[in-house]
């Protein structure tokens, strides 16, 4: 990829995870400055070029506003935000509970919410900026055991769209991506005998979301 984002302050949501980390990989190479902020700790081996925040819990107001605005303080601004934290979780609707229905809720849908409006004032004060969010395939048509996530995935959806309306004349562009099944470890461990060519690559899925910010 071409260094199209030279000097760019970027945060990323989920930024310890594989996507979070393949996309810093593409920004940091694109010539960007990046923020990574993550609910885990903080993970050993990270490059110390990136902002890196731990044990920030983005379905929390608070924890959000406080973890976005120490990451424009050290990079000195924002100029785009990527809502890449989020889970899966498969269970179907009749042995299921409103538990996990609230749980993908709130680590999907009120992540992105909360990340996008603690970013707002950072990104709008420096004439706009770019909001990319990670939405699902299935939100356009839950399969089997995917009901509570495709519905917080379909709520990212409804989201990006009602952002992307609502600051369009502000230099705000909000977009979203709709992987089908991301090929990480952790899938890979959870499926084994699922066809991995099939699966999306972090790195590439990455790469069209440098594009978007």
């Amino acid at each position: 990829m071409q260094a199209t984002l030279e000097g760019r302050r970027i945060a990323v949501t989920g930024g310890f995870g594989a996507l979070g980390r393949a996309l810093a990989q593409v920004l940091d190479a694109a010539g960007a400055r990046v923020a990574l902020l993550d609910r885990a700790a903080l993970p050993a081996g990270l490059p110390a070029r990136f902002v890196a925040l731990g044990g920030v819990d983005l379905s929390e107001a608070a924890h959000a506003r406080a973890a976005l605005d120490q990451a424009a303080s050290r990079l000195g601004g924002l100029d785009g935000l990527a809502n890449v934290a989020g889970g899966f979780l498969w269970e179907t609707v009749e042995s299921g509970g409103i538990e996990s229905w609230d749980r993908m809720q709130a680590i999907n849908l009120r992540t992105a919410l909360l990340a996008s409006q603690a970013a707002l004032p950072h990104l709008l004060a420096a004439g706009g900026g770019r909001i990319v969010n990670v939405g699902s395939g299935g939100a356009q048509q839950a399969g089997l055991g995917m009901g509570a996530y495709a519905a917080a995935k379909a709520g990212v959806a409804r989201l990006t769209e009602a952002m992307a309306e609502e600051f369009k004349d502000r230099g705000l562009n909000v977009n979203a991506v709709l992987p089908g099944m991301l090929d990480t470890p952790a899938n890979r461990a959870e499926m084994p005998q699922a066809d991995f060519t099939r699966w999306v690559a972090p790195e590439a899925l990455a790469q069209v979301m440098a594009f978007l910010l």
